[in-house]
């Protein structure tokens, strides 16, 4: 078993993620999604879909890219 590192659970189905050389355990997606998906530059979301990325700046949506600029 092992632990994960955003909520602590102790969980034997637990599974690792990398992304760009940085690894995480994690017990859930939810807790993976919390710690390792970007957040949106206006609203803070974070960003579990495509979202949209602006001259380097990632968006959740068209929305909050036109609105941020």
């Amino acid at each position: 078993m092992a632990t994960c590192d955003v909520c602590g659970n102790d969980y034997a189905k637990s599974f690792t993620v990398t992304q760009g050389g940085i690894t995480g355990t994690f017990d859930s997606f939810e807790c993976a999604i919390h710690a390792m998906a970007p957040r949106c530059a206006h609203c803070e979301c974070a960003v579990i879909g495509h979202g949209v990325d602006a001259n380097g700046t990632i968006y959740c949506c068209e929305h909050c890219a036109r609105r941020a600029s």
